[in-house]
C-alpha cells in the first residue's frame, strides 16, 4: 500500500536520510520518534507537500512524483496543523475540498458527523482543536481513501471518542485493502492495534518491522546490577541504574547470559527510550 525507497529530502538544517520502509495492505503501522526527529517530514514527503530531492514513493502503486493527483486519490489525512478554511462551516469546507477526490460522498460525511457529535452547519473556527481534529477525520473517511495517514492526532481527542477512533481504524483495514500510518507519542494506542512500527530518530529509520518481531528481537532485563554486568556490551543497547535495580535493553537471542535476571517483553514506549538514550541505531543494520 505504501512504499518508500531511498528518499532523501533536505531541509534546511535537518535532512531526511535513505528513508526505507514498507506498509502492506491491511495494516497499521505506527511511526514511532522523539520529537524533531522527522516524523511530520516524512508525512509531508508522502503528502507530497514537500518534493523528494531523490528516492521515490508509492502509493497502492501508484508512483507520487509520476502521478500525483492519482497517487493522492488514494490518501486520506488527519494533520496537527489546521490546512482547512476557517471561515467555512464544516459542510462547506468538505464540498469544497471533496471537488478535489474522486470518491468524495456528502452524504458519507454528513453521517460522520453526525456520529463524531459534530453540527456540520458551525463553522469550523468555532470549534475546538480536537473537534477540528475530528472534523478532518470525518472528511477523511468520506471521500473513500485507500491509506489514512494521520500526525498525532490521538493525545487531543477525549477517551470516549478515542475508543471509537481505534474501532473504525481496525474496521477499515479488516477487508485487507486498507492502510494506516499513523505517527502518535501516545504508544498505548499502538500497543493495542499496531501491526508493523517504524522508528525515526534524526531523519534516519531506526528500524521497521512487525511488533510482535520487535517484541521478540529486544528483550528488557531486570536485576542486580552485577548480574547485567555480566551480560555481553554488544547485546545491551543501554542499562539505566536506578536505586534498588538495574534496568537494560538488551538484543535477544536466548542465550544462558540472562541467568539470574527477571526478562520482559519490552514495551513500545521502552524500546524508544532505551535505544535513543543508548545512542545505538545501527542505521540501516542489525535493528531492521
Amino acid at each position: 500500500m505504501l512504499k518508500l525507497i531511498n528518499v532523501n529530502k533536505v531541509l534546511g538544517n535537518f535532512e531526511l536520510k535513505d528513508i526505507n520502509f514498507e506498509l502492506p495492505k491491511g495494516y497499521i503501522m505506527g511511526l514511532i520518534g522523539q520529537n524533531g526527529s522527522g516524523k511530520t517530514s516524512i508525512i509531508n514527503t508522502i503528502l507530497g507537500l514537500y518534493k523528494v530531492d531523490s528516492g521515490s514513493i508509492y502509493i497502492n502503486n501508484i508512483e507520487l512524483k509520476k502521478n500525483e493527483k492519482v497517487a493522492k486519490d488514494e490518501i486520506g489525512f488527519v494533520f496537527c496543523e489546521e490546512l482547512f478554511t476557517p471561515y467555512f462551516t464544516l459542510l462547506q469546507n468538505a464540498d469544497f475540498y471533496g471537488k478535489y477526490y474522486s470518491r468524495y460522498s456528502k452524504d458519507e460525511f454528513i453521517k460522520y458527523c453526525n456520529e463524531f457529535y459534530l453540527d456540520e452547519n458551525k463553522k469550523l473556527k468555532k470549534f475546538s482543536r480536537g473537534e477540528k481534529l475530528k472534523f478532518q477525520f470525518a472528511f477523511a473517511l468520506s471521500h473513500r481513501p485507500k491509506l489514512l495517514i494521520l500526525d498525532e492526532p490521538v493525545g487531543n481527542f477525549d477517551p470516549d471518542f478515542r475508543k471509537l477512533f481505534l474501532k473504525i481504524l481496525s474496521e477499515f483495514i479488516k477487508d485487507g485493502e486498507h492502510s494506516v500510518l499513523i505517527s502518535t507519542n501516545t504508544m498505548n494506542e499502538l500497543e493495542m492495534i499496531a501491526d508493523y512500527i517504524v522508528m525515526i530518530n534524526e531523519g534516519q529509520v531506526v528500524f521497521s518491522m512487525e511488533k510482535e518481531t520487535m517484541g521478540e528481537k529486544f528483550k528488557l532485563v531486570i536485576g542486580e546490577e552485577e548480574k547485567i554486568d555480566l551480560i555481553s556490551e554488544d547485546k545491551i543497547i543501554y542499562k539505566e541504574k536506578g536505586k534498588y535495580q538495574t534496568k537494560a535493553l538488551v538484543l535477544n537471542d536466548n542465550s544462558n547470559e540472562y541467568n539470574g535476571v527477571i526478562i520482559e517483553t519490552p514495551s513500545i514506549e521502552d524500546v524508544m527510550y532505551y535505544i535513543v538514550k543508548g545512542q545505538k541505531f545501527n542505521w540501516g543494520d542489525s535493528y531492521v
